[in-house]
């Protein structure tokens, strides 16, 4: 199955999860998984938050991520995959001042 997210229609999400600035996102969604391309300006941030119900991995394509993960802090550069399990909590911090965050991210539901 291809999944062609510049045919999917952008969501743009002020505060996503208590964040800061906006979220900008292509989102697969099959009903309980999620795939995402997502894209945070500098300034922008998606809040600290729980995955009660589910994993989340974030696969970094550009730029570079801060995670606040549990009680430590994580520094992610293209490449790089963060990996927050069921159970855990972490936000995602666009870390440059002037290059765009973006990542791909998966939300198995469990």
């Amino acid at each position: 199955m291809i999944i062609d997210f510049e045919k999917i229609e952008l969501s743009v999400v002020p505060h996503f999860k208590g964040g800061e600035g906006e979220t900008r996102s292509h989102t697969f969604f099959d009903g309980t998984n999620k795939i995402m391309r997502g894209m945070l300006k500098p300034g922008c941030t998606i809040g600290y938050h729980c995955h009660e119900t589910s994993s989340e991995m974030i696969f970094i394509i550009s730029g570079a991520a801060k995670c606040l993960y549990d009680d430590g802090e994580e520094l992610l550069m293209p490449g790089q995959c963060h990996y927050c399990p069921k159970g855990h909590s972490h936000s995602l911090i666009n870390a440059s001042a002037t290059e765009d965050l973006c990542y791909y991210a998966v939300v198995p539901e469990q």
